[in-house]
Order: C-alpha cells, then structure tokens, then sequence
C-alpha cells in the first residue's frame, strides 16, 4: 500500500468525527495505544527526537530494502500522532520516504487540535523519519 494511500485512508477515518475536536483528540489516543511500546533498552538518548515537547523516541530498522519505523512517546496524545507517521512510512523505500508529501495533517486539521508545541514536534518526527530513510538511502548507493 502507497504512502498516499495510506495517507488517504487515514484522511477518511477522520473524515468520519466530522471535524469533533473531542472525539479527535480520543481517536489519536486510542491510536497510539494500538503501537506496540518500544523495549526500555530503545528509550534512550539516541532514538529521541530531538524537538519535540514531549519525549518521543524513533527507531528505523531496513529490511528487504523497505524501512519499518516503530515509536513510543510518555505522552497518549503524542503517542498518536506518531503513529500515524509509522502506519504511513513503515514499509516503504527509502526513495518514497524522501521523495512523498505528505499532507494528511492538513487534510484532516490536524492544527485545531493539537497546537502550535505539538505541531512543532510533528514536524520534528518527519524530518527524523526522512533523516532516517537518507541515511539509509545513503548507505545504499555506497554498497
């Protein structure tokens, strides 16, 4: 499945709250509490994303030239909205990870209910995803 359509599908989902601020905000909740935690040996320093108010960690793992991203955050809300950014980006290429807009977060007014900090911290969690799937796409070509 494409990462638009994953982005389309989760476009969808919200779609069904009807722009509800409340049940938004319990729906990304309920999300994030479907991701699997990451192992306490994964929390630390360097899987942190660096930007973010609440402390989120990020790991990237290659196999069969796809990238699959899991995450956790201390926070239930935060915790969604990284999820939704593995369900998008997990799987795919590191070539469709750099080269695929996303804009479900506008699509969805994603702004309304998370704020300006959490925003911020959103945007911090693509450019580690996209910093990842670099790094990798990198070590690729040098192989």
């Amino acid at each position: 499945m494409s990462i638009k359509v994953r982005q389309e599908e989760i476009i969808e989902e919200f779609s069904l709250l009807e722009g509800d601020l409340e049940m938004s905000i319990n729906y990304l909740i309920e999300l994030g509490g479907q991701l699997t935690s990451l192992p306490e040996n994964k929390k630390t320093d360097d899987f942190i994303v660096k930007g973010c108010q609440s402390k989120v960690w990020l790991c990237a793992e290659e196999k069969n030239q796809n990238i699959f991203f899991n995450a956790d955050s201390n926070t239930v809300v935060t915790k969604g909205l990284v999820s939704l950014l593995v369900r998008v980006f997990s799987g795919h290429s590191a070539n469709e990870i750099l080269n695929e807009e996303i804009y479900f977060p506008e699509k969805i007014g994603m702004g309304r209910f998370i704020g300006s900090q959490r925003s911020n911290g959103f945007s911090a969690m693509i450019k580690q995803i996209k910093l990842y799937a670099l790094a990798i796409n990198i070590k690729e070509k040098n192989e």
